[in-house]
């Protein structure tokens, strides 16, 4: 379970505070995938980010009771000047796993060869994107984040086999995706909130929560 408890959340943008939560209040419950509806800008990375504890709300409390993994794209604790392997038995190890099968899962599922013991640093854009989903998907999570929904990529093989194993995943572990397009939270979640004035109504079906989200975007 994710829990926010009266969580507040703002940035100064230079001229205005900008208020991405507002002593918000809502729970993630295991078995029940979330997807948030939020226009570009409005602090869906943010949310994602609390979520995983890379962020700390400026009041309340984010309650973690269950597994929760790194946002899907997110590089922190890869060193850009290590290869594919080290980052991938780094990575092993701070989750307390076999080293030899997260880099074998990674190395499958990314599918860039030689490239896997070259430095991260070296990586175009999509190859990042790539050697990140394999990581978040080789260690098992009982909630996974995903910002946006899968990688930009035009490989389709990678596709194919990545979203055969997030739904396999998904099967016994639940997601929360935060997107700006609702045809992205419907292919994995039966539930949906929308972000709205600094607060995340929540709504037991994706229907309801695409008619407040239209709503607002005509307006």
């Amino acid at each position: 379970m994710i829990e926010f408890q009266q969580v507040s959340k703002s940035f100064w943008t230079g001229k205005t505070r900008k208020v991405i939560l507002d002593q918000a209040s809502f729970r993630v419950e295991l078995g029940r995938s979330l997807g948030i509806l939020a226009p570009n800008g409005t602090g869906k990375t943010t949310i994602i980010n609390m979520m995983a504890g890379l962020e700390k709300p400026d009041e309340g409390k984010v309650l973690r009771t269950s597994r929760v993994s790194f946002p899907l794209g997110f590089m922190g604790g890869v060193i850009n000047k290590h290869s594919g392997t080290e980052n991938a038995r780094y990575i092993a190890r701070l989750y307390g796993l076999d080293a030899d099968y997260v880099e074998s899962f990674s190395r499958w599922l990314c599918g860039i060869g030689e490239y896997f013991d070259m430095p991260v640093g070296t990586y175009s854009a999509g190859m990042r994107s790539r050697f990140s989903f394999s990581l978040m998907l080789a260690l098992e999570f009982d909630i996974y984040l995903i910002d946006e929904g899968m990688p930009a990529t035009t490989d389709v093989e990678f596709n194919r086999k990545a979203g055969g194993i997030l739904r396999e995943r998904l099967r016994k572990s639940t997601v929360v995706i935060v997107s700006h397009q609702p045809r992205t939270v419907e292919k994995f979640c039966h539930q949906a909130a929308v972000l709205r004035n600094g607060q995340l109504y929540m709504f037991d079906t994706l229907e309801e929560a695409k008619q407040l989200y239209d709503y607002e975007a005509q307006g």
